[in-house]
């Protein structure tokens, strides 16, 4: 199963796309990172699911920023759909409460899960330059999109497959 996982925002975006254990992440300016995302559809590489985390409103008051965050998640979205893939909106806090189980957990919670997962410790998991590992080269906005990628593979393998 393929799963690109994107965590948007006003400016830039991360991407991470599993292509069964295998790993590719990036960050893109937001520009950059709809024609990644039109190119990849359009070459028929989509993946099965394109993850987009959702922001979601509690209660608090937001900036322009979220705004432009939201705006981004629809841009990306609108792509998506019209190249036919199937596209999950994930809440942030569906994927603290897969990985981490516990609705409080920080980014650095969820890359320590996320280091857990791919290799139970940080040098097995990042590793080196000369040795590096399935995370090596991961950071920024990434992580955040490497775990609702996850989340959408471990959550809704099923429903592809069925």
């Amino acid at each position: 199963m393929t799963v690109i996982g994107i965590d948007p925002g006003p400016t830039v975006c991360g991407i991470a796309m599993l292509v069964n254990d295998w790993l590719g992440a990036r960050t893109e300016a937001t520009h950059d990172a709809r024609e990644w995302l039109r190119e990849v559809l359009d070459s028929g590489l989509g993946g099965d699911i394109i993850a987009i985390e959702q922001v979601r409103s509690y209660g608090m008051a937001v900036g322009a920023e979220v705004f432009d965050t939201i705006h981004e998640c629809g841009r990306l979205h609108e792509i998506a759909e019209r190249a036919g893939a199937r596209v999950e909106l994930v809440p942030r806090i569906d994927v603290k409460m897969h990985l981490c189980h516990n609705s409080r957990a920080k980014d650095a919670n969820i890359r320590a899960a996320l280091i857990d997962r791919y290799g139970g410790s940080r040098a097995a998991a990042i590793g080196r330059k000369k040795t590096p590992g399935p995370l090596y080269g991961v950071k920024g906005h990434e992580w955040a999109a490497l775990a609702i990628a996850c989340y959408v593979r471990d959550t809704c393998a099923a429903a592809v497959s069925a």
